[in-house]
């Protein structure tokens, strides 16, 4: 297990507002142990939790292009046909999978591929299953070329908590399925649209780990 570089300037502040916290408390208080005690066991809490959010588990990527993997960790929230506007301008099979501030953020592709578009878009922060945080939150849209030709979007969405979209990609790179190419900070969804005929693998519900559950196959 390691730390997410995303965290690591997070982590650093508040280690320091954590400490600075404590030593006010015995500075301002020394008699009461109680209060420090108290302090201290709640700094460790909150660091911890905080810790968590940005583990980064070493995985092993299982490469099929037949097959569409999970970009993140997190629950299946919609699965359904869906106008995509943006750059299929059509009718698409659409999954979505929310994460919550519990689980690893880190966004990976569903597929190997070209990245033949991409684009952020400054925007709302509805919570992450509100019908319009796909088309109104702060996004990004990416979508993969596969070497059959077929193109698979995939949308990193902002939600009330995460306020902080980061990736690493731009357009014409070449990513390996499994590949990171992105974090979301505290909290998110994912949104994947597939070919019509892409088969879903999965429901309502279920708990998906990112580049190892197996979401759709394609025809």
């Amino acid at each position: 297990m390691t730390i997410h570089k995303e965290g690591y300037k997070i982590l650093f502040v508040l280690l320091c507002v954590l400490a600075l916290a404590n030593y006010a408390v015995r500075y301002f208080l020394p008699a009461h142990e109680l209060a420090q005690q108290l302090a201290l066991i709640a700094s460790l809490i909150v660091y911890l939790l905080v810790l968590q959010f940005f583990r980064n588990p070493k995985i092993t990527i299982q490469s099929d292009e037949g097959v569409i993997l999970a970009p993140a960790d997190g629950k299946v929230v919609v699965i359904e046909n869906a106008e995509e506007d943006e750059y299929f301008k059509g009718e698409r099979k659409q999954i979505s999978i929310f994460m919550s501030p519990l689980n690893v953020h880190v966004c990976r592709t569903p597929t190997g591929g070209v990245v033949k578009f991409f684009k952020y878009h400054a925007g709302k922060y509805l919570v992450a299953w509100h019908p319009k945080s796909s088309t109104e939150n702060e996004r990004t849209t990416m979508v993969l070329q596969l070497a059959s030709g077929t193109e698979i979007l995939v949308r990193q969405i902002a939600g009330a908590v995460a306020r902080r979209i980061k990736w690493y990609v731009e357009e014409n790179h070449k990513l390996k399925q499994g590949d990171e190419y992105g974090f979301i900070k505290f909290g998110s969804r994912l949104d994947v649209f597939l070919p019509l005929d892409a088969e879903v693998n999965v429901k309502i519900g279920d708990i998906t780990k990112g580049g190892r559950t197996v979401i759709a196959t394609l025809k």
